[in-house]
């Protein structure tokens, strides 16, 4: 059930909220490049608008020419939803075990997408998927694999392929979303 607190659905938020995220995810990642390893989450400028500061999960992406150089988040909210940005950035940058660490160098090569996540539920049927609406989360034992709405919609998937795809990202089988053991979660973003 969608409680108000954590619903992302009607969230808006106003440019200066987007472009001070924006700058809080380069000021985290180049502190680090000036030997902060660690971030001071006390040294981390508070939001005016409230609603920043609200416990709701995000991720951070990075891209370079159009291709994906780091992406982490955070399905569900831990603290404030600004320091979880600040987070993020630094783990998008320098922990996504995919890629090298983002280089001082092309670090303004970069761009930034953050998704801010809606809550997490059961998807009561996966003909309900929108692509570009939804987010999907594929758990199969011990194995799961998150995709966020707007990665089906880039890649022009249909509903079967960003189910097959989820799955993939899981490490399972594509067709392991029929299984009678894989739960399928669903999720919104706002994404800017």
């Amino acid at each position: 059930m969608t409680s108000p607190k954590n619903d992302v659905t009607n969230l808006c938020l106003a440019q200066t909220d987007k472009d001070y995220l924006k700058q809080l995810v380069k000021t985290s990642i180049t502190s680090y490049f000036e030997g902060q390893h660690t971030l001071d989450e006390n040294a981390v400028p508070k939001p005016e608008n409230p609603l920043l500061a609200q416990e709701l999960g995000a991720f951070v992406t990075l891209t370079k020419n159009g291709e994906l150089r780091g992406c982490i988040g955070n399905v569900v909210g831990q603290g404030a939803l600004y320091l979880t940005i600040a987070r993020m950035a630094r783990a998008a940058a320098f922990e996504d075990p995919r890629f090298p660490q983002v280089s001082q160098t092309e670090f303004s090569e970069l761009s930034i997408e953050i998704s801010i996540m809606g809550p997490l539920t059961l998807c009561p049927d996966t003909a309900l998927i929108e692509i570009g609406k939804h987010g999907l989360i594929m758990q199969c034992g011990a194995r799961s694999g998150l995709l966020l709405p707007q990665v089906a919609k880039d890649w022009c998937w249909d509903r079967q392929t960003f189910l097959e795809q989820t799955c993939i990202k899981a490490g399972l089988q594509p067709h392991m979303w029929k299984h009678p053991d894989t739960k399928i979660y669903w999720f919104e973003a706002y994404v800017f």
